[in-house]
């Protein structure tokens, strides 16, 4: 039976009873051992709200492949990490990784966001963070972020880190791929233009719900309630891909007259300057 507390959105899904749940009446003891039983609403509390991809999507032997991506996405990290280390101080880089995770954890817990379908959709400002901090502190306040938002503010979302980080990581990797073939090594990043501002963005949102959606087939298969609430999340998340091209418009125009801070190592040397 549904659970009237629980959100419309709010999929049930089932798991094994605790031994401490079967029921103490001797009569129905082996009626119950082993049955499995209904979440009491996954994903929602009355104090807490899993802030990505539920707990239980994606689980047991399967998350070894969330495991192999994480590890992954770990090694192409180091390489923008050693990559940005070569043009900036290590003070610099300190500094703009602490930045990025501290506006992680703002688009996450302050931010406007809501439950859809198989995920929360979060206004998650990745090529705003590429743009003006660079690839490798981006990647690390992405992983940092996520982890500070998980370990202090929604505990159940821990187990599937590994999976979250993957789908926020490989989309950044991509737009950094992307700006360095389609932005000119001469163009300093205030200059860019609307189109490609809005490629990157769009790259970098449609990777987070390719993840998402990955992740719940692989975990969930491809039942008829699973795809709706998959596709209800990416629908959802359209909302997201207009709105980031804007917020990095902006936050470019508002860089132009910050030159000194570049100059200081608070933004990546490429927001001010052509490649080195």
């Amino acid at each position: 039976m549904q659970d009237p507390d629980c959100p419309r959105n709010c999929k049930q899904r089932k798991r094994p009873a605790r031994p401490e749940a079967v029921s103490q009446d001797t009569n129905h003891q082996s009626a119950t051992a082993g049955k499995f039983r209904p979440f009491k609403c996954v994903g929602w509390t009355r104090k807490e709200v899993n802030m990505h991809i539920e707990p239980g999507v994606v689980d047991g032997a399967k998350m070894v492949l969330a495991y192999g991506t994480a590890a992954a996405a770990a090694g192409y990290s180091l390489k923008l990490i050693n990559d940005d280390l070569k043009t900036h101080s290590v003070v610099s880089f300190a500094l703009r990784s602490v930045i990025a995770a501290i506006g992680v954890f703002i688009f996450f817990e302050v931010f406007p966001h809501f439950a859809v379908g198989i995920s929360e959709v979060h206004i998650i400002l990745g090529t705003t963070l590429f743009l003006l901090l660079g690839s490798g502190p981006a990647a690390l306040g992405l992983a940092g972020g996520l982890a500070i938002q998980g370990l202090f503010f929604a505990p159940s979302d821990v187990p599937m880190y590994f999976v979250n980080v993957s789908t926020l990581l490989f989309p950044l990797f991509a737009v950094d791929a992307l700006a360095k073939r389609v932005i000119p090594q001469t163009t300093a990043y205030v200059d860019l233009r609307y189109v490609d501002v809005l490629k990157m963005s769009a790259v970098y949102q449609g990777g987070v719900v390719a993840w998402v959606a990955f992740w719940a087939i692989y975990g969930q298969g491809v039942g008829a309630d699973n795809l709706s609430a998959v596709t209800s999340f990416g629908v959802a998340y359209l909302l997201v891909i207009l709105i980031e091209p804007l917020a990095d418009l902006a936050a470019l125009a508002g860089a132009k007259g910050l030159r000194a801070m570049t100059d200081r190592g608070i933004f990546t040397h490429r927001l001010h300057n052509a490649a080195t």
